[in-house]
This record gives C-alpha cells, sequence and structure tokens, in this order.
C-alpha cells in the first residue's frame, strides 16, 4: 500500500459545537463550522484517510476513504479508496469488513492493476483467522481456497510466492486437525475411523510434517484389527520415504513385536507412495 501513502501534512480536525439553543444551532451553521459538512475535495479527503492510516488511527482511516467514494464516486481516487478502506479495515483486524470490501473491490473493478493485491489480502484476511486445531477449521479452508486462488491467477507474482508460502503452513494446519482426530478415534479404538483420517493427511497433505507420524498410526491401526499386509506396508512405505525418522523406528518396532516385516511392493492404496517425491 506504499504506493498511495503520500507524504502530505496532517489537516487539523474540527470540532462540532454542542448545540444547546436556537441561537447555537444557527452559530453552528455558520461558514467555519459547516465546512465539516460541505463537500471537501477528493484530495483533502484522501490525504485525511493516508494521514490517519500512518498515525494507526484506523477506525478514521476507513471512514476518510469511504467519504472520498461517497463525495467523489466517478474519481480515480474513489477506486484507490475502496482498496485502502479494506486494508485499513484489515489492519484494525476487522476482517470481515476488509473481506467485504475486497470482494466489492475485485467484482467492480476485474481489471485495476491492484487487482492481484487485493486477492492476497483477502487471503490474509482470513489467515489472521485462523485458529487452533482443536477448534473448527472453516477459517483454515477459506484462507486455503483464498491463497489458492492468487497462487493460480498470479503464480509469477510477489504476492503469488508469498501465498504458496502461506498455503504450507494452512495445509500443515489441516493435516493437524485430521492428525488429532485420528488419534481421538484411536484411543477409543474406533480404528477404522481413525484411519480415515491418517488416510486423509497421506492422500491431501501429502508435504507435511504429519506424513511419517500419520504412516506409523496406520501401522498401529491396522495392527490392532488384525490386517498385517496394510500395516507391513505403511511401514514399508514409512521406511522408504523416512528411512532415519524415529517414526519408522517405532513402526520397525511395532512389526518386530508381530514377527512381521515391512512389506515388497504389493497391491495396496498405499503402493502410489512408493516413488512419492521427497
Amino acid at each position: 500500500m506504499h504506493q498511495y501513502l503520500t507524504a502530505i501534512r496532517p489537516y487539523s480536525v474540527l470540532i462540532r459545537a454542542l448545540c444547546v439553543s436556537v441561537t447555537a444551532l444557527l452559530a453552528a451553521c455558520s461558514d467555519d463550522s459547516h465546512e465539516n459538512y460541505r463537500a471537501r475535495s477528493v484530495e483533502r479527503l484522501y490525504n485525511l484517510g493516508v494521514d490517519a492510516l500512518q498515525s494507526e488511527d484506523f477506525k478514521n482511516a476507513v471512514l476518510s476513504f469511504d467519504e472520498v467514494e461517497r463525495q467523489h464516486p466517478y474519481s480515480v481516487w474513489a477506486t484507490k479508496s475502496q482498496l485502502m478502506a479494506a486494508y485499513a479495515s484489515y489492519k484494525r483486524d476487522d476482517y470481515d469488513e476488509a473481506i467485504v470490501g475486497l470482494d466489492r473491490f475485485i467484482e467492480l473493478h476485474p481489471g485495476n492493476p491492484d487487482v492481484a493485491y487485493a486477492y492476497y489480502l483477502k487471503g490474509l484476511s482470513y489467515y489472521e483467522q485462523i485458529s487452533d486445531i482443536g477448534r473448527d477449521q472453516k477459517m483454515t479452508e477459506l484462507a486455503l481456497d483464498a491463497l489458492l486462488d492468487v497462487v493460480r491467477r498470479y503464480p509469477n507474482s510477489k504476492y503469488g510466492r508469498d501465498a504458496r508460502a502461506k498455503l504450507d503452513l494452512v495445509k500443515d494446519h489441516l493435516a493437524g486437525k485430521e492428525m488429532a482426530v485420528g488419534r481421538y478415534y484411536q484411543k477409543r479404538r474406533e480404528f477404522l475411523a481413525a484411519i480415515n483420517r491418517f488416510r486423509s493427511v497421506l492422500r491431501n497433505y501429502q508435504t507435511t510434517t504429519h506424513v511419517p507420524e500419520a504412516l506409523l498410526r496406520l501401522t498401529e491401526s491396522y495392527l490392532s484389527l488384525g490386517i498385517t499386509d496394510e500395516a507391513q506396508m505403511a511401514t514399508a512405505v514409512l521406511g522408504h520415504n523416512f528411512p532415519g525418522s524415529k517414526w519408522y523406528a517405532d513402526s520397525f518396532g511395532l512389526l518386530e513385536q508381530s514377527n512381521l516385516q515391512p512389506a515388497q511392493k504389493q497391491s495396496s492404496w498405499l503402493n502410489w507412495m512408493w516413488n512419492w517425491a521427497n
């Protein structure tokens, strides 16, 4: 947003007089005090917004940028003010308002040079609302969709690169949620439900840090169900991709306790992971 934050002297703020009588009311409507309520130039309104942003008065920044659009709807600064108001809302942690403003900017100005930033800021607005894995992950999923949109639309831009980096964190977070639910089912000995969660991690979040543990938990769950061939296969895949990890050591130890060895390649849904790129 720095291209819009031009260095301009702050303007003094006019204070509205309290009208306690008819005489006072008439005085308040004189030329000087009435300036607050008369149309002001687009430059003055926009600069008031910039000054408020620079002083971190984000509430008044939003009000000033909104006023630019209200008083000068057809000016180039009205378009810029839509985005700046959304940015100010984002800075004051009013993410819902920011998203509404950004959606409106994107819809009205799809060809604007700043639309890439609008998509990116929308992704950040969801990203900042990600909660811990013990809570509902709706915002995490929305962040994933929004950041993927940035990467698809602007892959080589600075926004695309940063969105790609944040996507790794978002996916790791979602994988962590799946693992937590899987472990919960595993402790309750609901092994089929647990297996479905661990399989989801392998299929949907292959590049996350949770994959080695997911393979170990699959070994545990399959052994508990007596499905030894899948347990052997899970351990084999774990050893093939993470041979020095503690997860493989634990998984291999579980097989040894049952007089089993990691499987050779065989027919299994896990087959595709043998050649999985690290």
